[in-house]
C-alpha cells in the first residue's frame, strides 16, 4: 500500500516529532487508488481495488537533544504559577 513520509524533527527529551513536510511512498501496485500504476480509471468502484494508505511513516531528519517549543512553552507557565 502507498503511504506518506513525513520528515520532520524529533526531540529526544520530550519524545515529540514535529513534522515539516511529508511526500508520498508510491507502492506501485496496479490494485492501489493510490499508485501511480492504478489500473482502473478516476472514480473506480473495483472491490479489488485497495482504498485505504498504510499509516504514515515518520522520518526524523533532525533529532534535537532537548524538549520541543510547545514543552517548553508548557514548562515555562508551569514554573511561572
Amino acid at each position: 500500500m502507498c503511504h506518506n513520509i513525513i520528515d520532520g524533527r524529533y526531540f529526544t527529551d520530550c519524545g515529540h516529532f514535529v513534522p515539516m513536510s511529508t511526500g508520498c511512498k508510491d507502492c506501485l501496485q496496479p490494485n492501489c487508488l493510490f499508485s501511480f500504476r492504478h489500473v482502473h480509471p478516476t472514480g473506480c468502484k473495483s472491490q479489488s481495488c485497495v482504498r485505504l494508505m498504510a499509516l504514515p511513516v515518520k522520518n526524523p531528519i533532525r533529532i534535537i537533544e532537548t524538549i520541543c517549543n510547545d514543552c517548553k512553552k508548557v514548562e515555562k507557565k508551569w514554573s511561572a504559577a
